[in-house]
């Protein structure tokens, strides 16, 4: 009698409550991280030492109110749109492209500039592609599983979109987008050898392209031994491997470090996690890693239950978000710990960017839609069977 009558905790708030709980956790740690790590750059810079946190937490605040928005979007209107976001993905890859729309930070095209303010276009076109592709891989499920056409297709629109972001250049985005959609296919059932027989060539154009450029062959090499020159091409890395080590077990203590004092650079971005591991130690960050497999592991079992339903474009959208978080953290996480050569790739929900924070609200809004929408056609289907069963 007591277990008819209690309720789980998701019955109660409507939506997944571990998924959000999870959500809050990470945004209310960038939140914190954001204020230790930019404090000094802000008051030196701004004249306000919560300068940074400030922007971050009205970013937070609008990133909330897309989640709640796309939260109450159906899967099915993101279905009927994924031709009309691939369109626009091409649209604005190539805006950026255009001199005087385009607008150049750190050597890279990545912004577009409008009305005195600019975003970000490869933060938003990421989940305009895992949607189109979660839309294609619906309607031409049996092809991308059968025929080598069915594979080619969207390998030739992935390459399109990596040249559009290789011309920024942006290879963070690149890596995340193309691993993406390739996980995507696999789990839509692309035989593996299609992909073993693709990947020997997608090698052999990276190691052309880094040949070619010798500011990558020079990072490259920098990657593989910081130490050699730490003052000039390995600093960056030096410095957040510095960080790591000085935090030890369990840190020097929140807003008591180091690095983040002009010495390690983008410490508020791309380098938070050096700071997270300064102040908060090994446990912090294994914490942190931890919270993101939870994410990325719940994404994927909304994406099973949603294929177990056949609901196909709910499951691969949801495998999509899972993998663009997981992949991104992981790039981000593996450039800190000087495992990955640097990419100009934010840490999801805790590194200070307005257009990130609003890309992964939306992701995680259409995450939580799709969880309920799954337990809407659960409950349905229930109804169904009992009412066929008394009949």
């Amino acid at each position: 009698m007591l277990s008819q009558n209690k309720k789980s905790v998701t019955t109660i708030v409507g939506y997944d409550f571990w998924l959000i709980v999870l959500f809050l956790i990470m945004i209310s740690v960038g939140l914190i991280m954001v204020a230790s790590a930019s404090i000094s750059n802000a008051a030196e810079v701004f004249g306000n030492p919560l300068y940074y946190f400030f922007n971050q937490g009205l970013s937070v605040f609008l990133g909330l109110i897309f989640l709640l928005i796309f939260l109450n979007v159906p899967t099915l209107y993101l279905q009927t749109s994924s031709r009309v976001f691939l369109i626009l993905s091409i649209a604005l890859l190539i805006f950026t492209l255009i001199p005087g729309v385009g607008k150049e930070v750190n050597g890279s095209t990545r912004w577009i500039e409008l009305g005195g303010k600019s975003f970000q276009a490869a933060e938003l076109i990421k989940f305009f592609i895992i949607t189109y592709f979660a839309g294609y891989l619906v309607h031409h499920r049996e092809s991308v599983q059968s025929e080598l056409k069915g594979f080619l297709k969207p390998i030739l629109i992935l390459s399109i979109i990596s040249i559009l972001l290789l011309k920024q250049p942006d290879y963070g985005s690149f890596a995340v987008l193309s691993i993406t959609v390739l996980g995507m296919l696999f789990l839509a059932g692309v035989p593996i050898g299609r992909f073993i027989a693709w990947f020997f060539p997608f090698i052999a154009a990276l190691g052309v392209l880094i040949l070619l450029s010798p500011y990558r062959m020079k990072r490259l090499i920098s990657f593989l031994d910081p130490w050699k020159d730490c003052s000039d091409a390995g600093y960056q890395l030096c410095m957040a491997l510095i960080g790591f080590g000085r935090g030890d077990w369990t840190g020097v203590g929140l807003g008591s470090g180091v690095q983040k004092l002009f010495y390690l650079p983008e410490n508020h971005t791309d380098f938070i996690l050096s700071v997270l591991a300064e102040e908060l130690g090994l446990i912090g960050t294994v914490s942190i890693i931890f919270l993101y497999l939870l994410i990325v592991w719940r994404a994927f079992v909304i994406g099973r239950v949603a294929e177990i339903a056949k609901n196909y474009f709910s499951a691969y959208l949801a495998y999509g978000i899972g993998l663009t978080i997981g992949l991104q953290a992981f790039i981000n996480i593996g450039v800190n710990m000087g495992v990955l050569p640097t990419k100009g790739l934010t840490l999801p929900l805790i590194s200070y960017g307005g257009n990130s924070m609003l890309v992964y609200c939306i992701l995680f809004g259409v995450l939580l839609r799709i969880e309920y929408e799954n337990r809407k056609d659960i409950k349905t289907n229930n109804r169904r069977s009992v009412s066929a069963y008394a009949k």
